[in-house]
């Protein structure tokens, strides 16, 4: 329990620093001289370049442990927000993202895989889950609104300095006060038992999930890419700093809300998933057909799908996997993910004109939905035969 709350700390400051920055990079940009579509490249190459580092993050994680990849993925995103601080132009500002997303895309797989290997329990795992979710959430709600505080109080180049030494000395308390060989020895704790003998030298040889239960997390990174992208530029780009900070923070909250409800912890994952998908397709559909409701409203029930959304998917892929290579499981999600968030926002930045973009996520969470039950369906009924374990 005292690692997890070690972790939950961690993940709360490194939450807090990246999500201040939503509300400020888009007018950073715009400041620097850049023009929405160029903007649109500059999200999604941070996502881009998570690939190769969700790539090498799965097998090592899984050789050596979170610690190392923790410690790294704050330390590099901090000094990389410092130099950020000091950049002029549009294409540093480029150079800087795609670095920080390689860097950075260590920390979500270690940092879910570290937590699932607290607990065999199933119970246990999902309240871990739920936990990241509170913390990831709490610190969403504050940070947004307090990135634009902080800018309107310095300016940019102060705030991402003070941002980037935030992270550096969570870093630093990382590397002081999480144990060497801590994950190792979770991760033997929970992978030794319950396989039969005959089937263990050769479940190492692959993954236990299907790789096609990640085109969920694509779907569902690619409509997030273009929330993201839209809220920032309502209005011609004119919508203040504050105001855009506001709407992210009461996705959080919505988000909150739902987390809040730990007796959802007892249903099953998929029809979680499939809640929580149902509802956010259908906040998208509102924004792009019926935008005379109230906006807030809207992303509020957005932020309370997120909260069904991100847990219950966490959960699956542990009860799918049998607690087996976790890093290399959270890893190829988060590989989706960046795949999905790369592809959000350069569609929303090259059809905004003529289409709402925010139609198309619709479209991809509508059929995120229709892919989950049958594929889910079919692992589960593969997992009843031991002979098909491997799915």
């Amino acid at each position: 329990m005292k690692t997890a709350i070690w972790l939950y700390l961690f993940l709360f400051l490194a939450v807090f620093d990246l999500h201040a920055q939503y509300p400020i990079l888009t007018p950073f940009a715009i400041s620097l001289g850049a023009a929405p579509t160029f903007i649109g490249w500059m999200m999604g190459i941070y996502s881009l370049t998570h690939l190769p580092g969700n790539l090498i993050a799965g097998t090592q994680i899984d050789k050596h442990g979170s610690r190392r990849y923790i410690v790294f993925s704050l330390l590099g995103a901090g000094i990389i927000l410092l130099i950020q601080a000091q950049i002029h132009t549009p294409w540093q500002l480029l150079a800087l993202r795609s670095i920080s997303g390689f860097v950075l895309a260590f920390l979500s797989p270690a940092c879910l895989a570290l937590l699932a290997q607290l607990s065999n329990d199933p119970i246990k795992q999902g309240k871990y889950m739920s936990g990241h979710g509170v913390v990831h959430t709490l610190a969403s709600v504050v940070s947004p609104a307090a990135g634009a505080l902080i800018v309107g109080a310095l300016g940019f180049s102060a705030t991402f300095a003070s941002l980037g030494y935030l992270l550096i000395l969570s870093g630093v308390i990382a590397w002081l006060s999480m144990p060497k060989g801590l994950a190792e020895v979770q991760h033997e704790k929970v992978t030794e038992p319950a396989m039969p003998s005959n089937l263990v030298g050769e479940k190492r040889k692959f993954l236990p999930v299907s790789w096609r239960y990640f085109a969920l997390p694509l779907v569902i990174a690619c409509a997030q890419g273009i929330l993201f992208f839209e809220l920032p530029l309502r209005g011609g780009g004119h919508s203040s700093m504050m105001s855009t900070g506001l709407l992210f923070s009461i996705i959080s909250v919505g988000a909150l809300f739902t987390l809040s409800m730990l007796f959802l912890n007892r249903y099953s994952p998929k029809l979680r998933l499939i809640a929580g998908v149902l509802l956010m397709s259908l906040c998208f559909f509102v924004m792009a057909a019926i935008p005379q409701i109230p906006l807030s409203s809207v992303l509020f029930v957005l932020g309370m799908s997120k909260g069904i959304i991100f847990p219950a998917m966490a959960t699956l892929f542990i009860h799918l996997s049998g607690g087996n290579k976790l890093g290399r499981i959270f890893s190829l999600q988060s590989i989706a993910t960046s795949i999905g968030s790369f592809i959000g926002p350069i569609t929303a930045g090259q059809l905004r004109v003529g289409l709402s973009p925010y139609f198309i996520a619709f479209v991809l969470l509508m059929i995120g939905i229709m892919l989950l039950p049958y594929f889910t369906a079919r692992r589960e009924a593969s997992l009843s035969d031991p002979k098909s374990i491997l799915g």
